[in-house]
């Protein structure tokens, strides 16, 4: 029998894997046989990761993807050393609580950058002849903020939202490349960047409706592997919502 969730020497390229849903995604892949190139701003906390991380061939890149436009070089480098990618899980991105009264052109274009355009332009360049191997699965991680904002949630909701209507007319054009194309609406997942914003004096407010509980970075993780395996061969254009209830 074969295993549809095998990732036996398959090449996935992993954003913001120095920690969080990232870090515990690529460690996954990993431990199902992927060989994983990891992107994130941290160099030791890559590091880090790739030490947790279990085979041969992962390899980490130190890059700040809201550089955009130095973004081919990077994508250049991981294909010459790692060779063309069967996968891209893009979890790198940032949140900011902006009321609207404050929240300026500037502030905006920060999110959209890290958020949005980054995982656009890796898309575009991913893509390109003997980038990608056929049978590619591109997935974005989201947020339930894109469809259910929360005050002073503007710019990161439009971020995140952008990102869902991306990959649709997405996946129609690279179905022929056979390339597949998603995002993942996640809910109050509990990582370090959540806890510090509570630290921060943030205001937890989503429990009551997030009614099955709050999701550890592994059940991120779960799901983001599902959709980079052939399991999920038929789902493309799709934003998958894994939040706990919070939605219904």
């Amino acid at each position: 029998m074969i295993d549809i969730f095998c990732l036996e020497n398959k090449h996935i390229v992993v954003t913001g894997a120095s920690s969080g849903i990232g870090r515990e995604t690529a460690i996954l892949l990993s431990r199902l046989g992927a060989k994983v190139s990891i992107v994130a701003r941290r160099e030791n906390a890559l590091k880090d990761t790739v030490e947790a991380m279990e085979g041969m061939g992962n390899r980490y890149f130190a890059f700040d993807l809201s550089d955009t436009d130095n973004i081919g070089g990077l994508v250049d480098e991981i294909v010459n050393s790692a060779g063309p990618v069967d996968g891209l899980i893009h979890c790198a991105g940032i949140g900011a609580n902006i009321p609207v009264s404050v929240t300026k052109t500037a502030a905006l274009e920060t999110l959209m950058k890290t958020n949005f355009y980054s995982f656009a332009e890796l898309i575009r360049l991913f893509s390109k002849k003997k980038n990608f191997n056929k049978g590619a699965s591109f997935v974005g991680v989201s947020s339930v903020a894109s469809f259910k904002g929360d005050k002073t949630q503007g710019a990161y909701a439009a971020s995140k939202a952008a990102m869902n209507a991306y990959i649709h007319p997405a996946a129609k054009e690279l179905a022929d490349k056979g390339i597949r194309v998603n995002t993942v609406a996640f809910g109050v997942i509990r990582t370090e960047a959540y806890e510090k914003f509570l630290e921060s004096g943030g205001q937890d407010s989503a429990l009551k409706d997030q009614y099955l509980g709050y999701g550890e970075p592994i059940d991120a993780a779960n799901l983001l592997v599902f959709l980079a395996s052939n399991a999920s061969r038929l789902i493309t254009g799709s934003t998958i919502v894994c939040d706990g209830g919070y939605t219904s």
